[in-house]
C-alpha cells in the first residue's frame, strides 16, 4: 500500500476526526528498566522503521514493524496507537477508493471494515491502560466512524472531551456527528413500525431495551429491573424472589433481536435515551455526596444506597467518572467546589452493592445541580491554578520551590516510615502516598499531594480546592508537615 487516502463523495471523510496526521516518535526514554539493552534497541528500531514507513505512505510495512515491536513490548500505548493510526489510514484509503481504480490496479488483502476493527481494538487497548490520552479517543472515534457506528463514535468523542474539553478536533467531530444523527433520524422517522404493548416494559412503559427475562418468565428493561431490585430482590410483577445480579444476568438475545429487527427506529431512540444517561456531556457530571477530596488521591468506597448503586451502574457504562462533593458546614448545602474521580476498579457484589476503587482527577466549580433518579447531576466549570507564563522568572522560581519541597517530602516520609515501622497500617499508608507522588514538574498536582501528606479535616481539604495559588498551597503543606 503506497498511496495516500483519496477524497470521495462519501459522507465519512467529512466526519473523520482530525488530529492523527502523524505517528508518535519513540526512543529509549519510553523503555522501562525490565528489558535488556539489546531487546530495547530492537523495539526502538522497529518503531522508528514503522514511523518512517508511515510517513512515506508504506502503510503495510509500517503495520509489520509495529506488530514486531508490540510482540517484543506488548501493550505499549505509543506502539498500539501508531498501529491503530496506520490501520485507520489504510481503511480510509480502501473505503473511499474510486471503483474505477480497481479495474486498473486490483487490491488483495483485508477489507476496510476488518482494518477498522483492528484499529478500534488497538485504540481500546490504549484506553484500557491510559484513559487520559486524548489521541486514543481520536483514534477510537475515527475507527467507529469508518465502521459507520456513529452513535458509538459520538460517545467516544464525548468521553475524550471529558479529558480535553477544548480539543478542536473532537469538538469539530462532535458537531459533524450530531448533524449526521439528526439527518438519519429525519429519514427514518416515517418508517416507524406499528406495534402493540406486548413489547413494552411494565416498569417504564416504554419499548423494552436490553430486555432481561427473569426465572419466573417476566421481561423488563435491564436497567429498569435492577433499579427496582435496588430496593427489593423480588420480581416487580409476581413478587418471586430473584437470585440474580447485574454481573451474572445476561440480556435475552432472541427477544432483543426481534425488537431490534421489527422496531429499529424506536429501539434506536431508546438506545439514544439510555446513552444520554451514561454519557452526560462535556460539562455535566453525576455527584456522589460524601466527602471533600482533592486531586492525586486514591481510596476505596462501598456503594450500598439504591440511588448510588444506580448511578455507579450508569457510570460504568459511560466514562467511569463522577464528582465527589461534601455538604458545606457553613451553608448547609452542597459545596461549590469539588473534585472529579475516576473508578479504576469496580467489583459488583451478590447483594447488589459495589466495592469500587477511585482516583481523584480534576477540580471543578458547580454552576448548578438538579436531581435525576434520586442522585444529583451538576453542570460544572473545570478550574486550574493561575500559573505564571512558561519561561518567566516566576515560573522558574515556582519550579525551584517545588523541587526543593519534593526533596523535603522524601526526607519527611523516610523519617515517618522509620518512626512507624511497627505499625503496619500507618506504614502502608506512607508507602502508598510515596508511590503516588506526582512529578515536581507539575507544581499544581504536586501541591495537592503535598498538602494532604498528613490527614486533613474536610473543611481544610475544601479550602485547598478553593485555592487558585499553587505557591500558597505548597506553603500550607509545609505548615501541615511541621517544617521550620
Amino acid at each position: 500500500m503506497s498511496a495516500a487516502p483519496s477524497s470521495s463523495s462519501s459522507s465519512s471523510p467529512a466526519l473523520i476526526c482530525h488530529g492523527i496526521d502523524d505517528v508518535e516518535d519513540f526512543d529509549f526514554m519510553h523503555m522501562d528498566g525490565g528489558m535488556s539493552l539489546d531487546l530495547s534497541g530492537e523495539v526502538v528500531d522497529y518503531v522508528r522503521a514503522g514511523n518512517q514507513a508511515f510517513r512515506n505512505n508504506r502503510f503495510e510495512q509500517a503495520i509489520c514493524c509495529y506488530t514486531e515491536a508490540n510482540t517484543l513490548k506488548p501493550g505499549d500505548p505509543i506502539i498500539l496507537s501508531n498501529r491503530s493510526a496506520t490501520y485507520i489510514r489504510i481503511s480510509e484509503f480502501l473505503k473511499h477508493r474510486p471503483p474505477a481504480a480497481s479495474e486498473d490496479r486490483p487490491l488483495n488483502g483485508v477489507d476496510p471494515t476488518m482494518l477498522a476493527e483492528f484499529a478500534l481494538k488497538d485504540a481500546e487497548k490504549v484506553l484500557a491502560s491510559q484513559s487520559n490520552l486524548l489521541r486514543a479517543y481520536i483514534l477510537k472515534a475515527n475507527a467507529l466512524i469508518l465502521l459507520e457506528r456513529y452513535e458509538s463514535a459520538r460517545n467516544a468523542v464525548l468521553s475524550g472531551l471529558q479529558v480535553a474539553p477544548t480539543s478542536t478536533p473532537l469538538l469539530d467531530c462532535l458537531q459533524n456527528l450530531e448533524g449526521t444523527d439528526a439527518s438519519v433520524s429525519r429519514r427514518m422517522i416515517s418508517d416507524r413500525a406499528e406495534r402493540s404493548d406486548d413489547f413494552d416494559c411494565t416498569l417504564c412503559l416504554k419499548l423494552l431495551y436490553e430486555p432481561v427475562t427473569t426465572p419466573c418468565g417476566h421481561s423488563f428493561c435491564r436497567s429498569c429491573l435492577f433499579q427496582s431490585m435496588d430496593r427489593s430482590n423480588k420480581c416487580p410483577l409476581c413478587r418471586t424472589v430473584l437470585l440474580i445480579s447485574p454481573k451474572t444476568c445476561a440480556i435475552s438475545v432472541t427477544l432483543n433481536s426481534i425488537i431490534q429487527k421489527n422496531f429499529s427506529v424506536e429501539y434506536a431512540e431508546r438506545k439514544s435515551e439510555q446513552d444520554s444517561l451514561t454519557n452526560l456531556g462535556v460539562n455535566l457530571i453525576p455527584l456522589f455526596v460524601m466527602d471533600a477530596v482533592v486531586p492525586c488521591q486514591k481510596f476505596a468506597l462501598n456503594i450500598f444506597e439504591p440511588r448510588y448503586r444506580l448511578m455507579v451502574r450508569r457510570i460504568m457504562e459511560g466514562n467511569r467518572r463522577m464528582g465527589m462533593v461534601i455538604i458545606d458546614s457553613t451553608t448547609g448545602s452542597i459545596a461549590e467546589y469539588a473534585c472529579e474521580v475516576e473508578i479504576t476498579e469496580c467489583d459488583p457484589l451478590s447483594d447488589g452493592r459495589f466495592h469500587i476503587e477511585v482516583e481523584s482527577r480534576r477540580r471543578f466549580r458547580i454552576l448548578q445541580c438538579w436531581d435525576q433518579d434520586g442522585y444529583r447531576i451538576a453542570e460544572v466549570e473545570w478550574i486550574q491554578d493561575e500559573q505564571p507564563p512558561d519561561g518567566s522568572k516566576e515560573k522558574a522560581e515556582l519550579l525551584e520551590m517545588t523541587n526543593n519541597i519534593a526533596e523535603y517530602a522524601r526526607l519527611w516520609i523516610q523519617s515517618k516510615k522509620t518512626a512507624v515501622r511497627q505499625d503496619r497500617k500507618k506504614l502502608y499508608r506512607l508507602l502508598s502516598k510515596e508511590s503516588s507522588m506526582p512529578s515536581p514538574q507539575d507544581p499544581e498536582s504536586f501541591s495537592f499531594w503535598f498538602a494532604t501528606l498528613t490527614d486533613r479535616r474536610p473543611s481544610e481539604r475544601l479550602n485547598l480546592l478553593r485555592m487558585r495559588d499553587t505557591k500558597k498551597r505548597l506553603q500550607l503543606g509545609l505548615v501541615y508537615t511541621g517544617a521550620n
